[in-house]
């Protein structure tokens, strides 16, 4: 190994995580989320080693171009749609799938007059008040998608969960319940389930579900984690020891000095810091593993290193392994301490960060 910080990726892991979705929803097809280079794990090897997906989600029109320059021809959905002329012939050349939520994209529908026809999703805004049409404007937005020769025929429906990563919470129940009132009587495919709801709510799994973070093995869930669910991190993020050192008690450690050494203390000084997607922010006793053995931030996390507490560990000696998240150290453990979640981890791997398939 010659780079000092590198993020692994384990493919087994990914294929795992995308059983264990079909094991929680087996009368679904899945509509596997890559957007953000697939979650900071690389958005092209990410999408090979789901090829058992029925379809892809992305977010824009660029992530979509990627995965079929790469040649992926798998149905791939455009969560956020198109926006433009120029962007909808795009679309059409790519045989991109369109999630529709505004009448401006209704309208550009309306106005296409190429050969082809465009498999569109319908989004239900059930009440996240992000995108999608209100219940009240759902059947004329489906009257005038039908009636447009753009759009080939039996369009899907869908909608977005706002809390369903906190089970028992009421909301989730009532924006189901708000989403099959609104489509009665349309013998249209539906999807409503992101990974948490797949993970908590049954009632919110349907024709398609959606997972996103699971994929990732990262548990969606408060106070739950990946191996709960027999889910599998999918990223390791690695780095080295590049220099040790003692500090006296009442010393104090790092920029602005916010961590002070109580007792004669061992240091592991390691080559990761906010440019390379740890955050600055986070907090002193942030748990990390060298050599597998549990240390402590202690400081500031600067651009390039952060220091770790490893007193209490057999002799460290440069070059150890450290484990920022992932086998060992779940992310959903560390996001706290950043007072995050883990998708921002995982998003903000920096570019620099070497990405390693396994």
């Amino acid at each position: 190994m010659t780079r000092l910080i590198r993020a692994v990726i384990h493919s087994s892991a990914l294929r795992a995580n995308l059983a264990a979705v079909k094991r929680f929803a087996p009368g679904a097809r899945i509509l596997a989320v890559v957007k953000a280079n697939a979650y900071g794990h690389g958005l092209v090897p990410t999408a090979l080693a789901l090829a058992d997906a029925d379809a892809f989600a992305v977010a824009r029109l660029e992530e979509g171009m990627a995965l079929r320059s790469a040649g992926v021809r798998t149905p791939i959905v455009l969560l956020e749609g198109v926006f433009n002329a120029p962007q909808l012939e795009e679309a059409a050349h790519q045989d991109f799938e369109l999630v529709v939520h505004g009448p401006e994209q209704v309208a550009l529908l309306a106005d296409w007059r190429g050969a082809h026809r465009f498999n569109v999703w319908l989004k239900i805004d059930s009440g996240m008040n992000r995108l999608g049409f209100r219940p009240e404007e759902f059947p004329a937005a489906h009257n005038a998608l039908a009636a447009s020769a753009a759009v080939a025929p039996r369009m899907r429906l869908l909608t977005h969960l706002a809390n369903a990563d906190a089970l028992g919470d009421p909301v989730t129940t009532e924006q189901i319940a708000l989403f099959e009132r609104t489509v009665t009587g349309f013998t249209l495919e539906r999807s409503i389930a992101n990974s948490a709801g797949i993970l908590g709510w049954p009632a919110s799994h349907t024709d398609w579900v959606r997972p996103g973070l699971m994929l990732y093995g990262v548990s969606p869930l408060a106070g739950r984690t990946a191996a709960d669910f027999g889910l599998r991190p999918a990223m390791t993020l690695l780095s080295t020891v590049i220099a040790t050192r003692r500090v006296r008690p009442g010393e104090r450690v790092g920029y602005g000095g916010c961590w002070t050494a109580r007792r004669a203390t061992t240091l592991a000084i390691v080559a990761v810091g906010y440019g390379d997607g740890y955050p600055r922010h986070i907090a002193n006793g942030t748990p990390a593993l060298v050599n597998g053995a549990r240390a402590s931030v202690a400081g500031r996390v600067s651009m390039d290193m952060v220091a770790l507490d490893v007193t209490d560990l057999p002799t460290v000696h440069v070059g150890a392994s450290v484990v920022l998240w992932g086998e060992g150290l779940p992310a959903e453990t560390v996001a706290p301490h950043a007072d995050t979640v883990p998708y921002e981890l995982l998003c903000g791997v920096s570019q620099r960060v070497a990405l390693e398939l396994e």
